[in-house]
C-alpha cells in the first residue's frame, strides 16, 4: 500500500529540486549480478584525441567487443554510451582546446546514464609550471563537467603517473570500472593510477580465489560488500557484534561465507580474525581487509557527552588502526580498503565526532599506503556520501531530502554502490592504485 504521505513527499522533493536548481532523479544503471558487466556500456563508445595513446585506447576497447568510433557520429538512432577523451599528450593549457571542444560537440548526444571519462597525467611538483597547470586543469574540467551532465550521466577521470602506459593493466582496470555500471554513483571523481599493476584473470570474477574479511558485515553497506565480494569470486569472513549475530549468520549463509561474532574494539579482535582465517575454508589465507564497521552518535559539539565522542572514535578509527597494525605483521601484502566519508572531507553539522573519525581514516590510509606497498600490499579508502541505509533513515525528513538532492545525480546512493567501489579497490584491477580516496557520492556539491 502506498504511503498516505507520498503526495506530500513528492511535493517536497519537487520544491527542493526546483529551489536548488537540480534535476529530477534518474534511475541509475547498475550491474545485474546475473550478467556482470554485460553490456559494459549503455551504447557505442566515442574515443577522442589524436595521438598514439588515443589509438591504443580505441584498439583496447575494440578488444572488449565494444562498438568504438573515432571522430564519427553515433550509429543511426543511437546515442553515445560513453565518451573517452585521451589527454595524456597535453603540455600547454592552449593544447586542451581541440579535444575539449570536440567533447563539447557530442554532449547532447549522450545516452541515459552515459559515462564521460578523461585519461590524463598526474600533475606533480616536479613538472614544469605550464605542464602541471595543464594536467591539473583536466581535473577541474572533470569535476565541473560532472555537475553539468544530466539524465544520470557521469564524468570521471583516470590520471596516470608518468611512465604508466594507457594500456597498462591498472589503467585499463580503472577505465573499465568507470565505464561499467559498477560505478553508477561515482561522479566527478579522479582515480589516479600510480603504477602498471596486474590484470585480473577474469574481468567478471576478479577476486577469484582471494580471501576477504569484512567488518560490520551484518547489514547495510557491510552486507552488500559481502555479497559483491562473493559475486566477484572471494571467500568472505564476515565480522560483527554478537547482537547482530542472527543477521550476520543469514548474510554469510547466503554467500557460503563464515560468520565471526566479535567486537572490533576488543584487544583480541585481530587475533580472533587471524585464528578464524586459519580454519577451513580459508586454510591460512588472507588477502583483503575491509574496514566497514562504523557508528553514528550525532550531536552538536557543545552538547556532546564524552561517551558519544569516545565510542565513535573507538569503533570508526581506533579499532581500524589496531587491527591493521596486527594483521599487517602477519600478512605483509595485505590489501586494505577502509570506509571513510564525505563528512571527513567536507565536515557536517552535528558530526564533529564522526568527521574526526572519518578524516582520521583518510589520514591513516595515506600513512598505511607506503607501508603496505613495501610488502606488496596497498591501502585505499572509499568515502560514501548520502547512502540510503538504516543509519541515514534516522536523519530528520527535511535534512534527509536535501541530502538526497545535493548531488550532481540528484539522489542518494545505495549500499551496493559503495560495495562495488570497495570490490574494485580490492581487486587486481586496482593494483596500480594506492593511497587513494574514492568518493561514492554522486558528486556531492560540497567538498572535493
Amino acid at each position: 500500500m502506498a504511503s498516505p504521505f507520498a503526495p506530500l513527499t513528492k511535493q517536497i522533493n519537487a520544491a527542493i529540486t526546483s529551489a536548488l536548481g537540480l534535476t529530477e532523479a534518474v534511475t541509475l544503471r547498475r550491474t545485474d549480478p546475473r550478467a556482470v558487466d554485460q553490456p559494459l556500456t549503455a551504447g557505442p563508445v566515442l574515443v577522442l584525441g589524436s595521438g598514439p595513446d588515443s589509438d591504443a585506447v580505441a584498439q583496447t576497447l575494440l578488444g572488449w567487443d565494444l562498438d568504438v568510433r573515432r571522430h564519427q557520429p553515433p550509429p543511426a538512432e543511437q546515442r553515445w554510451g560513453a565518451v573517452v577523451a585521451v589527454m595524456t599528450d597535453l603540455n600547454e593549457p592552449a593544447e586542451a582546446s581541440g579535444v575539449v571542444l570536440e567533447l563539447s560537440g557530442v554532449l547532447r548526444e549522450l545516452a541515459r546514464c552515459a559515462r564521460v571519462i578523461t585519461i590524463s597525467r598526474v600533475a606533480t611538483a616536479q613538472d614544469a609550471p605550464a605542464l602541471a597547470a595543464t594536467r591539473a586543469g583536466v581535473d577541474g574540467l572533470v569535476r565541473s563537467l560532472g555537475k553539468e551532465l544530466r539524465r544520470g550521466a557521469a564524468a570521471d577521470g583516470v590520471p596516470l603517473a608518468d611512465g604508466v602506459a594507457v594500456t597498462a593493466p591498472a589503467a585499463l582496470g580503472a577505465l573499465r570500472f568507470l565505464l561499467s555500471a559498477r560505478s553508477a554513483f561515482v561522479d566527478g571523481q579522479l582515480v589516479p593510477v600510480l603504477s602498471d599493476g596486474v590484470a585480473p584473470a577474469n574481468w567478471s570474477r576478479p577476486l577469484e580465489g582471494m580471501v576477504a574479511v569484512v567488518t560490520g558485515a551484518a547489514r547495510g553497506i557491510g552486507a552488500e560488500t559481502v555479497r559483491v565480494l562473493s559475486r566477484d569470486g572471494a571467500l568472505v569472513l564476515g565480522v560483527d557484534v554478537a547482537a547482530a549475530g542472527e543477521s550476520l549468520a543469514a548474510v554469510m549463509n547466503e554467500v557460503g561465507g563464515v560468520a565471526l561474532q566479535a567486537d572490533i574494539t576488543s584487544p583480541d579482535a585481530a587475533a580472533r580474525i587471524l585464528e578464524a582465517t586459519k580454519r577451513a575454508p580459508f586454510n591460512g589465507s588472507l588477502d583483503v581487509l575491509v574496514h566497514n564497521a562504523g557508528i553514528l552518535r550525532d550531536k552538536l559539539l557543545a552538547n556532546m557527552k564524552p561517551e558519544q565522542w569516545d565510542s565513535v572514535v573507538a569503533v570508526n578509527l581506533a579499532a581500524q588502526l589496531a587491527i591493521t597494525t596486527e594483521l599487517a605483521q602477519a600478512v605483509p601484502d595485505l590489501i586494505q580498503v577502509s570506509l571513510a566519508s564525505t563528512s571527513g572531507i567536507a565536515g557536517n553539522r552535528g558530526q564533529t565526532n564522526y568527521g574526526f573519525s572519518k578524516a582520521g581514516v583518510i589520514g591513516a590510509t595515506t600513512a598505511w599506503a607506503p607501508r603496505l606497498a613495501a610488502g606488496g600490499g596497498r591501502a585505499n579508502a572509499v568515502a560514501p556520501g548520502f547512502i540510503e541505509t538504516e543509519m541515514t533513515a534516522s536523519i530528520p525528513t527535511m535534512q534527509r531530502e536535501i541530502s538526497r538532492r545535493v548531488s550532481s545525480l540528484g539522489q542518494g546512493g545505495k549500499p551496493v554502490d559503495v560495495a562495488e567501489a570497495i570490490a574494485f579497490l580490492a581487486s587486481p584491477s586496482a593494483s596500480g592504485i594506492n593511497g587513494a580516496v574514492l568518493r561514492v557520492c554522486g558528486q556531492n556539491l560540497v567538498g572535493r
